[in-house]
């Protein structure tokens, strides 16, 4: 074959342009640092750099969104338990107090004021918020888990209880003992043999201060055999039923529903200011046999009461994060009634098909019964100082008279100290209570610090791990995507010399014609 000068020519121009098209894809490497700029260039790279980038941004939002905001979440709940426990375990402090029985009025006055300023305290640490969101109420993150201040809604809540919310507690009937003043002890008839201590048993509700127009319900399952087989079955009881058997009885505070229950073997009667429902002996002794079976999945232990209340004060406790109830024609809660209590957890998604709870319940911690404990014991206590000074009112009346007024006033006031020992035995012996109801409170919050702390443990072994795995992808992601600046430094600048060279060697031939070679 003949090689002519055109052919060289043309040759040299083919790759003088093959290496101006290699100098600039080196160029466009060095100006993006990438090492391509088209999926065409190379598909593998392309296909490896969406997979990686995918990998890479949903690492991102796990380690630099999810578990940030889940570590602040988890934060929040933690300080909000660890000021709970620390208010508990000052209740169990003035609980220790309030049990001395050598204390003065003033010390009674101190331990008073101090439960009632802890009471209002608990449920003020369940408001507390992360970014405007309630970390204490489920789902319902827009609702304080408290009445923000004083409200009228009418509630009807149902209570689902058990026979550990049966309770014996014992009353002081007094008479007209704390009615007694300097100015009219003359118009006050009491006597020793008026003062009597009983023991009353009772279910104390969630709440006080309830609709007293409202009658209450209250129904529990029965186990009953049939004589004929003797197989046994439940059945249920409602108190008042439906023949109007078995009323519920409502009884003021102020007009002894105490006595009259302890007096009444049969009594079921409703308190409404104080939220109590007391039961005469034998209802005591039926519910005390209600059990659960181990036959059925059915829960047969349970025991049911459905009132209302209307009036809420600022700081009590929204039944709806509790209760099965209806306020305004919504009702709340309703699975509570089917056996079905679902926990309303709240879970991040921290990792690749890896979640987290990041929120702590109400009802783990912030009970009721811790607030309507302080109730009881405030109420006792007050008592007691009442006493103690009608006791030395009349001590200073009975230093000054004489006949027939200072036999009643020796009367009234052997009367008063029958009342003031039984009421100092009362308050010991609830105080001393008190300790364990508190502790059983500051048992349930340690164990819901611990499941935060344990959380949170496990959260940063996640977030460690993400961390690597962030390392470990962006790692990945440059150097599928990423060019070595060197190594294309060095290319680029050896295509720049080679460009040069061919040049210079075209220019050569292109000045070679035939008249060279004649």
């Amino acid at each position: 074959m003949r090689i002519t000068n055109k052919i060289i020519q043309r040759n040299n121009l083919s790759n003088i342009n093959t290496n101006k098209i290699y100098q600039d894809a080196l160029s466009t490497q060095m100006s993006t640092q990438k090492k391509i700029s088209r999926p065409s260039e190379d598909p593998v790279v392309a296909i490896r750099a969406l997979r990686l980038r995918s990998s890479v941004t949903e690492i991102t939002q796990y380690y630099s969104k999810n578990i940030p905001d889940a570590e602040s979440w988890l934060s929040v709940t933690e300080d909000g338990l660890k000021n709970l426990s620390e208010i508990v375990t000052n209740m169990i402090s003035q609980c220790t107090k309030g049990s001395n029985g050598d204390l003065t009025s003033s010390d009674r006055e101190v331990i008073i004021e101090q439960l009632k300023a802890l009471r209002d305290e608990v449920y003020v640490t369940g408001d507390a918020d992360y970014a405007g969101r309630y970390v204490f109420t489920g789902y319902r993150t827009d609702t304080s888990l408290s009445f923000q201040e004083d409200t009228t809604s009418a509630y009807t809540i149902t209570e689902q209880l058990s026979r550990a919310d049966l309770d014996t507690f014992t009353h002081v009937n007094m008479g007209e003992v704390l009615d007694i003043t300097t100015g009219n002890y003359n118009n006050v008839d009491v006597a020793e043999t008026d003062v009597e201590a009983v023991e009353v048993h009772r279910i104390r509700l969630a709440y006080n201060d309830c609709v007293e127009g409202f009658s209450p319900s209250l129904s529990f399952q029965q186990k009953v055999t049939d004589p004929a087989t003797g197989a046994e079955s439940f059945e249920t009881v409602n108190w008042p039923d439906e023949n109007g058997g078995n009323p519920i009885q409502t009884v003021h505070s102020y007009d002894d529903p105490y006595g009259k229950a302890a007096a009444d073997a049969d009594a079921i009667i409703y308190v409404p200011e104080t939220g109590e429902l007391l039961l005469g002996d034998n209802r005591f002794a039926q519910l005390q046999e209600v059990k659960d079976s181990v036959d059925t999945a059915a829960d047969e232990s349970e025991i049911r009461v459905t009132y209302q209340k209307e009036q809420w004060k600022k700081g009590e406790l929204r039944p709806e994060h509790y209760f099965a109830c209806e306020a305004e024609g919504i009702s709340y809660n309703e699975s509570y009634l089917a056996g079905e209590r679902a926990r309303q957890s709240i879970e991040y998604d921290v990792g690749f098909n890896q979640t987290i709870q990041v929120n702590s319940t109400a009802d783990e911690c912030f009970k009721h019964y811790i607030g309507r404990e302080v109730d009881d014991l405030v109420y006792t206590m007050q008592e007691v100082v009442d006493l103690e000074k009608v006791v030395a009112d009349l001590e200073g009346l009975l230093e000054k008279a004489t006949g027939d007024d200072a036999k009643k006033l020796q009367g009234q006031l052997d009367a008063a100290n029958k009342a003031l020992v039984l009421s100092k035995d009362k308050a010991q012996k609830l105080f001393e209570g008190g300790i364990t109801v508190f502790q059983k409170a500051l048992d349930d919050t340690n164990l819901s610090i611990t499941n935060v702390g344990t959380r949170s443990s496990k959260l940063d072994l996640i977030k460690s791990r993400m961390q690597n795995q962030k390392t470990t992808f962006e790692t990945l992601k440059s150097e599928n995507e990423d060019v070595d600046i060197t190594e294309v430094a060095i290319k680029l600048s050896s295509a720049e010399l080679t460009y040069e060279a061919a040049l210079m060697s075209t220019g050569k031939v292109l000045q070679n014609t035939l008249l060279n070679f004649i």
